[in-house]
């Protein structure tokens, strides 16, 4: 860690420096302004101001709106059971989720921003991911604020600069400077456009810089995954999981059920960081994925989003195997090749920052290459390094349950049994992707952080999806809402704090 000694003199110096410009750290400048309008307030964000807002700028924008606090806890606790938390907080968090709509609707009217009751994707006006722990008692419904695709995070982002927040843009944090004994927290080192800065932060620091997810080796390292790509940011590298190790803070939930968010097939351009989403909204089902070998290997046309590509094996809830089978390649026909745009354009970084133009009718894409064009299955298979005899079994075998109305090998839905029987004939490489990672420092639900030894680490304060309490499985609208939450509690913890005198005396 940095000391004391490392500053010669402060750049900077605030009440709360608050790291990360996405949900977690936009509510908590929100919630520190409201309460002490005269706080000096930072915000830092290691992305250019373009490409700000982190995943919840591209997230599915769900809220989860709960009105039963003892149904919540217990459908939340039954998710947990495989990594249980303590009552303590299962308890502090349900009791936050309760009470948080009416923040939600306060801050999308103060920017002219609707509140909407329902997904904004569908007409659905609830997701409930695992009826049988009892989420429909949980849930009351799903919300979001409008404009799809990035309401949420534009309701954010207004009432921060409707509040006149500093934010400090290409400015990532690189360290805290901390007391090697105590490990109490008096600031933070920042490349503020390449210049390194010293920011004093007599209050505190908030930590809400996301997680790791579009850090390859990371991946590698911290949960076996081989070949997936980030569907968010890709300025979620890690930055605060190797700062919290540094500072002496105790990890957790790093190697949860498929980073929670679950791992799900997408499509990237050789040139991208990021991943497209699948069309799982697309009315054509005449196609299927295949693993390393061209052979099927679940139940890919059901509705795994639902439940955030998990499917039940051996009486338990784990990820589809996409990163275990990969290179997966999406077989289709003509009829779905014309049924519509393979990707969705929404909800990842590729289609709603970066935006590039994905053509309607997948044409583009087949003359670039990235999707394989052949007559006959045989040319299909030899175009993407597949036994030919192999794929032309599995055809004829999805075929056969097609006509037969059911599909004995893996069960999927009948009504999205279409035979591959219109050619020409087309493959396209599926990547494994994900959401989010939620691991990181362990934390309460007013952002303390906590050492190895169980003791809270001065002044230093952590939110949103870095250390999410979420530790198994994830019911769709917790991690928005969460970040909300902890955003909020972080920053009242901060201010309710008293300047820390060693800084004066360091002067």
């Amino acid at each position: 860690m940095a000391s004391l000694n490392s500053v010669e003199r402060w750049d900077e110096t605030v009440d709360v420096l608050i790291c990360g410009y996405g949900c977690a750290g936009a509510s908590a400048a929100i919630e520190a302004y409201d309460l002490e309008p005269d706080a000096r307030i930072l915000v830092i964000e290691k992305a250019p101001e373009e490409f700000a807002g982190g995943n919840c700028r591209v997230s599915g924008q769900s809220l989860m709106i709960s009105k039963n606090k003892e149904a919540l806890k217990d459908y939340q606790r039954k998710m947990s059971a495989a990594n249980p938390v303590s009552e303590e907080l299962l308890d502090e968090w349900a009791d936050r989720m309760v009470n948080l709509e009416p923040w939600i609707q306060k801050i999308a009217a103060d920017v002219g921003s609707e509140f909407l009751r329902g997904t904004g994707f569908s007409e659905r006006d609830v997701v409930l991911e695992f009826p049988e722990f009892g989420a429909r008692d949980a849930v009351a419904y799903t919300s979001t604020i409008l404009p799809i695709p990035s309401g949420v995070w534009l309701a954010l982002k207004a009432n921060v600069e409707k509040r006149n927040i500093p934010v400090w843009f290409d400015a990532p944090l690189t360290d805290l400077i901390q007391d090697p004994d105590t490990l109490e927290v008096f600031g933070a080192w920042v490349d503020h456009n390449g210049v390194r800065k010293a920011v004093r932060a007599e209050r505190g620091v908030i930590m809400a810089v996301g997680g790791y997810e579009s850090d390859k080796q990371m991946q590698r390292d911290y949960y076996g995954l081989s070949n997936v790509t980030p569907l968010g940011t890709p300025y979620n590298q890690g930055d605060g999981i190797r700062i919290l190790q540094k500072a002496g803070a105790e990890m957790w939930h790093l190697r949860n059920q498929g980073q929670s968010g679950g791992i799900w097939p997408g499509v990237r351009l050789p040139h991208q960081e990021t991943a497209y989403l699948r069309n799982f909204m697309l009315p054509a089902f005449s196609w299927f994925d295949i693993d390393n070998t061209g052979r099927r290997f679940y139940n890919e046309a059901n509705e795994l989003q639902l439940t955030h590509y998990k499917e039940k094996k051996h009486g338990r809830w784990v990820d589809v195997p996409l990163n275990e089978a990969y290179p997966v390649y999406m077989i289709f026909d003509e009829t779905t090749r014309q049924a519509g745009k393979l990707v969705l354009e929404v909800m990842t970084w590729s289609a709603v920052v970066t935006a590039e133009e994905w053509s309607e009718d997948n044409s583009a894409e087949i003359d670039s290459g990235l999707i394989k064009k052949a007559d006959d299955f045989t040319s299909l298979a030899q175009q993407i390094g597949i036994d030919p005899a192999v794929l032309e079994d599995q055809v004829e075998r999805y075929n056969a349950s097609c006509a037969a109305g059911h599909d004995e090998e893996l069960e999927r839905s009948a009504d999205t049994l279409l035979p591959l029987a219109n050619g020409p004939f087309y493959a396209l490489p599926i990547t494994p992707a994900i959401v989010c990672t939620g691991g990181g420092a362990k934390r309460d639900m007013d952002g303390h952080v906590f050492d190895h030894q169980g003791k809270v680490i001065p002044r230093l304060f952590e939110a949103g999806e870095l250390g999410s309490f979420i530790s198994d499985l994830y019911q769709n609208g917790s991690y928005l809402t969460e970040a909300m939450i902890t955003g909020r509690g972080a920053a009242r913890s901060a201010l309710a704090l008293q300047p820390a005198a060693i800084l004066e005396a360091a002067e």
